[in-house]
């Protein structure tokens, strides 16, 4: 409020706490509304008591009242800025604001509650908390409308003290009597401690947000690197791939070019000897004419005096006969262009499954760690189906392609360049790419794997056998034991052996591990690395008779 615009105490009626209404003003300078000061005056009238409800100055007789023109403008004017309302809402209490306990009538907002009083108090009657020595050393808070639960429903009395065994709240008189031997203290005391923990927790929270702030930070900057990284890379591969379009469509125009230059010279060579040939046969027609002219001579002399005229006939500058290669022309130029493609193809495939795996590899954020529990491990239970195509030709699969068995003969399958082909392995029909767990059930002596698509399998090398070459993970499972291999390095691991193996497989983070499976979960090996290119679950069965079984676990 400007300093020259008449405010809303000057304005009020001490009566009635409003605005002035009709103001009047009365011999000790005083105003009031009309209304107001009439009828305080007229509770009096019998004892012709009219005096000041401020001042307390008496008037006899009772004065006569006028309308005060200048106040009643003042008032209108604090109307018309609207100040009427918003003074009233805020200095009067509504549903939720604590009001005062010593106003009448319309009560105005609390500013203090007095813990020791048990009481709230506006403004003006705050005062004397701050002017009565007696009541200066109460304790003042915020507002409150709890103030009643600070009194001992037991003995009435105010609850200053604490009562740490039961954790609540009592008066003085409370451990004499129910909490009798109880550890009690002061409020006050207690609140200081509280106060001391909550600090900590504060600062513990402060902390954290700090830390949380740098994280988010941290994970801007990574965003930030990871759009130019992405964009970088997405600009570079557009450029690489059109400069193989580029090369591509140069060999092109390079093959075209020499089919081209090739047919025409193959043309004129043609041409060429067939013009010769066209000119012999014209010679020989004109010879064969002369003598067929002569043959028709019938003068015996005339015949025998040209014929040695004749001259002889020539040596022909080509064979009797035109040999031509048995060639397809240029059509085995399209079948080496065709085999380009096929292996082209065949290059873009296997590079595109090294390509898509260095993409999904891009993990800025560190994997989930790995589970605890079997229970947790089933969050990522995910079924395995085996191939035929790599089964070796004494392996029989039944069970939806999830059993294995080994048979003492050779059945038939069709030939496959997949298929193992001297030991009995097999390896699923999908790769494995993300995170995966899943259980093999197994009987005799098999060997649980991970490996990679690429391994070897024909012949009888190394590099055919899961856990012998640089491209598969095994646990080789017997009675006795477990043992985990990798690249020809066999550990053999101590603990309980039981008929069922778990696998679980993060393949982002590297991580490979194999679980003893019975009522609880062993640990049997675990494998940290980096994984360059999908994976396949496998097994191989080592005798007639032993089998594997992939189980979904839930």
């Amino acid at each position: 409020m400007e300093q020259n615009q008449p405010d809303q105490e000057t304005l009020s009626c001490s009566i009635c706490l409003d605005l002035l209404k009709d103001p009047v003003t009365i011999p000790c300078g005083h105003s009031y509304c009309m209304n107001c000061i009439n009828s305080f005056w007229d509770e009096g009238e019998q004892k012709k008591n009219y005096h000041c409800p401020q001042c307390r100055e008496t008037f006899t007789p009772r004065p006569v009242l006028k309308k005060s023109t200048m106040l009643a403008a003042l008032v209108e004017q604090l109307k018309k800025t609207g100040l009427q309302a918003a003074a009233a809402d805020h200095c009067y209490a509504g549903p939720e604001d604590v009001a005062c306990d010593f106003c009448t009538g319309r009560k105005l907002k609390a500013i203090k509650s007095c813990l020791i009083c048990l009481a709230s108090y506006c403004e003006k009657h705050l005062q004397p908390h701050y002017d009565v020595p007696g009541l200066k050393s109460h304790k003042l808070v915020e507002p409150s409308k709890n103030l009643q639960e600070n009194i001992c429903s037991k003995h009435d009395e105010v609850m200053k003290m604490f009562c740490r065994t039961d954790q609540k709240f009592i008066c003085y008189v409370c451990p004499v009597d129910e909490h009798k031997g109880h550890d009690t203290v002061s409020a006050a005391v207690e609140r200081i401690e509280r106060q001391r923990e909550l600090e900590e927790r504060r600062g513990n929270i402060q902390q954290r947000i700090q830390d949380r702030e740098k994280d988010v930070k941290l994970l801007q900057q990574e965003v930030e690197a990871i759009n130019h990284s992405a964009d970088k890379t997405v600009e570079d591969s557009e450029k690489i791939f059109t400069e193989l379009i580029r090369l591509l469509q140069k060999r092109s125009s390079d093959v075209k070019q020499q089919i081209r230059s090739q047919q025409e010279t193959e043309v004129s060579r043609v041409k060429d000897v067939q013009e010769k040939l066209e000119q012999e046969i014209t010679e020989l027609k004109r010879k064969d004419a002369e003598l067929e002219q002569l043959s028709h001579t019938e003068d015996h002399n005339q015949f025998l005096l040209n014929y040695p005229s004749l001259p002889a006939l020539s040596e022909s500058t080509h064979s009797s006969s035109i040999n031509i290669r048995p060639l397809r022309h240029f059509e085995d130029v399209a079948a080496a262009v065709s085999e380009l493609r096929d292996k082209l193809q065949d290059v873009l495939r296997d590079s595109w499954t090294n390509i898509s795996l260095m993409v999904t590899e891009v993990d800025v954020l560190l994997s989930e760690p790995e589970p605890k529990s079997r229970a947790g491990f089933l969050k990522y239970s995910c079924e395995i189906t085996l191939d035929p195509n790599t089964a070796h030709t004494q392996l029989a699969l039944s069970e939806g392609n999830r059993k294995i068995a080994k048979m003492g003969h050779h059945l038939i399958f069709s030939s496959h360049p997949d298929r193992f082909t001297h030991y009995t392995c097999i390896l699923s029909k999908k790769s494995i790419t993300g995170r995966c767990y899943w259980e093999v059930e197994w009987r005799g002596r098999v060997i649980v794997s991970v490996a990679y698509k690429n391994i070897s399998r024909a012949g009888g090398g190394k590099e055919c056998v899961f856990g012998c070459n640089d491209k598969s993970w095994a646990v080789d499972c017997n009675s006795t034991s477990f043992s985990f291999g990798h690249n020809s390095i066999w550990t053999s691991r101590s603990g309980p052996v039981s008929s069922r193996v778990g696998v679980y497989l993060d393949h982002r983070a590297g991580i490979l591990s194999f679980y003893s499976v019975s009522e609880s979960m062993t640990l049997i090996h675990r494998v940290q690395t980096r994984f360059t290119e999908p994976l396949h679950a496998g097994v191989l069965v080592c005798n007639n008779g032993d089998s594997a079984v992939f189980h979904k676990p839930s």
